[in-house]
């Protein structure tokens, strides 16, 4: 393993540009059969054979114990099947709402991807209205398509949302360390006001306060986080709960 990953190991935390080549050699065993170990990559990253190629500039992560990314601070949304986001409702055209994800084209939601829609019980559904998804299809071949219910036909926290709250957008790298287990940003924030967030994959996030001055604080706060570290972000956090800011 160490043999496969070494060319890869002494770049972690490094910036790499799109064109960059990891070449390497599968190691052959005693049999003269070839090994063969796994590597997954992730966003930025294609395989081809025994080349992986970059194709997204930023700076290479790792994850035990063999998951390889590059993190970047992109703001254009490509949409992932399986993903959730987002989105604005934008036009009712029949059964099929379109939806506004912010890639390059709308996707479709029908009546029927809710918790309990029926052909008679439709959802309420407003043009402007936001709603939280999940892409069931996306590929640059289709059109995206959204559902609002898991596997299970339940809504599983998704479906239409957003009353008095303040939606904006920050960078898909901001968003994947919002979105991450145990996730730091948030505890510090939970230290200073009580929120609710929702946070898609596709740069958006909805954030609500007990008032609108301490949703706009939060929403700050968040923005101005991306690019600080986490001995900056506690100090100005601290401050911020103080009231000397």
């Amino acid at each position: 393993m160490d043999t496969i990953h070494a060319c890869f190991k002494e770049k972690i935390g490094e910036v790499l540009l799109p064109g960059d080549v990891f070449s390497f050699r599968l190691p052959e065993s005693g049999d003269g059969s070839i090994k063969s170990e796994k590597i997954i990559c992730g966003p930025g990253l294609r395989r081809n054979g025994e080349e992986v190629r970059v194709c997204k500039s930023g700076i290479l992560r790792h994850k035990q114990p063999n998951m390889y990314w590059i993190d970047s601070q992109q703001r254009r949304y490509v949409p992932a099947k399986g993903e959730s986001v987002i989105g604005i409702v934008t036009t009712k055209s029949g059964d099929v709402f379109k939806v506004d994800v912010g890639g390059s084209e709308q996707a479709s939601l029908s009546y029927l991807a809710f918790e309990g829609a029926t052909k008679r019980n439709r959802p309420n559904v407003q043009v402007g209205d936001l709603v939280y998804g999940q892409f069931t299809i996306a590929n640059k071949d289709m059109e995206p398509e959204l559902v609002c219910i898991d596997s299970c036909g339940r809504a599983n926290g998704m479906g239409v949302f957003g009353a008095d709250g303040l939606l904006f957008k920050v960078s898909l790298g901001l968003v994947r360390r919002l979105l991450a287990p145990q996730s730091e940003i948030i505890k510090d924030l939970e230290k200073i006001f009580p929120f609710e967030l929702v946070v898609g994959m596709n740069g958006r996030v909805w954030v609500k306060a007990k008032t609108v001055q301490q949703t706009l604080i939060v929403t700050n706060l968040l923005e101005t986080s991306e690019n600080m570290t986490s001995q900056q972000r506690q100090t100005l956090f601290k401050r911020v709960a103080e009231g000397s800011l």
